[in-house]
């Protein structure tokens, strides 16, 4: 299903590994992942009490889980794994799928970076009201996440894309400034009111466990996230999304987190499963080219992780723009038909509707 990474010894980590860890072991093996961590299972293990740790290898099972899933889904193609390193601290793990039976392009990405945030990189921050005290000049950060954009060939099946992410920066006076961030939210071509509610519903139960007010906030603040202000449209019909969690505990926000991320899997496939073999006209090809372009208008003007990696030093320009479909199209003045399918998703995107009451 995957074309394996090639193994790429870096300095930190340790040739043997320790036979007797069996709390890592086990679950934790090489072969569980797609390449080997940017950190190396060594360093995991040693600092695995860590949230640095405990989030880069839900990261790294998140990829894998979601790899596996599309591949023996898709059939035809495998996952090319791409394991980069960034001259400035830290690296990644690309994994991208292309022209597949199913899936056009999908692309599941890990990045685990650190160093210092670029004076860009910083005030973006500052302006979401992030108190940052530089220390000549100077703010050590470390910024890891794991971020999918699936795009199908076949118009009935959506796309889906997915983000989670956690930030770590350090202060002048020596303390720590932590956060998490990520969501998952659904682009269909065309509008089907079933698999709309099965994937809000799945979202749904993830958020409940840890409190019955988590979901309709966050499903509220990714209709708004995802909105493309000069079209008056959002992307798609929404999800969930949340940025700058810091409560009520780092625990508790790892475990909601840890949630979201096992949501994946059961709120897409299904709905992959359920219209990858349906038949379609070229003119919903043609619909489905028309909506692929607002994506990449909101990915390229509006979207804050694309805005972050391309102004932090160092950045894989390649897995910032892996989000990009292979083909879009734009036309001028296109309009739908009143009361066509292609108007009917149209009004959902400008009315963002409640899908589970």
């Amino acid at each position: 299903l995957v074309q394996p990474a090639e193994r790429r010894p870096r300095d930190h980590e340790k040739p043997q590994e320790d036979p007797g860890d069996s709390e890592t072991k086990g679950h934790h093996e090489r072969n569980d992942f797609m390449a080997p961590p940017v950190s190396g299972l060594w360093e995991l293990r040693s600092r695995r009490g860590e949230m640095r740790s405990r989030m880069e290898l839900l990261l790294m099972e998140t990829q894998a889980r979601v790899c596996r899933a599309l591949a023996q889904l898709d059939g035809a193609a495998a996952f090319s794994v791409d394991s980069w390193e960034r001259q400035e601290g830290g690296g990644g793990i690309s994994c991208v799928l292309q022209d597949g039976d199913i899936f056009e392009k999908a692309g599941v990405n890990v990045s685990v970076v650190f160093g210092h945030l670029s004076e860009e990189a910083a005030q973006q921050m500052r302006s979401r009201g992030k108190a940052l005290k530089a220390k000549d000049g100077k703010l050590p950060f470390c910024a890891m996440g794991v971020s999918s954009v699936i795009h199908p060939k076949n118009p009935h099946v959506p796309t889906i894309h997915f983000n989670y992410r956690y930030f770590e920066i350090e202060e002048a006076d020596g303390s720590k400034q932590w956060w998490f961030g990520g969501g998952t939210d659904l682009t269909p071509t065309y509008l089907n009111q079933e698999d709309a509610v099965h994937f809000h519903k799945t979202l749904k139960e993830a958020c409940d466990k840890h409190g019955p007010e988590l979901y309709p906030k966050y499903k509220k603040w990714c209709d708004n996230y995802f909105y493309i202000k000069h079209r008056g449209e959002r992307r798609g019909i929404g999800g969930i999304f949340f940025d700058d969690l810091d409560s009520p505990s780092k625990e508790e926000v790892f475990q909601f987190v840890q949630s979201c991320a096992e949501a994946i899997v059961p709120c897409y496939i299904p709905i992959v499963k359920k219209h990858c073999h349906d038949s379609f006209t070229p003119e919903e090809k043609l619909w489905q080219q028309l909506r692929r372009g607002r994506y990449v208008e909101f990915n390229l003007v509006y979207d804050r992780g694309t805005k972050f990696g391309l102004a932090t030093p160092g950045s894989r320009i390649e897995s910032i723009l892996m989000s990009l479909p292979l083909t879009a199209r734009w036309e001028y003045m296109h309009t739908p038909p009143e009361n066509s399918k292609e108007a009917e998703i149209l009004e959902v995107l400008r009315n963002p509707k409640d899908w589970v009451h």
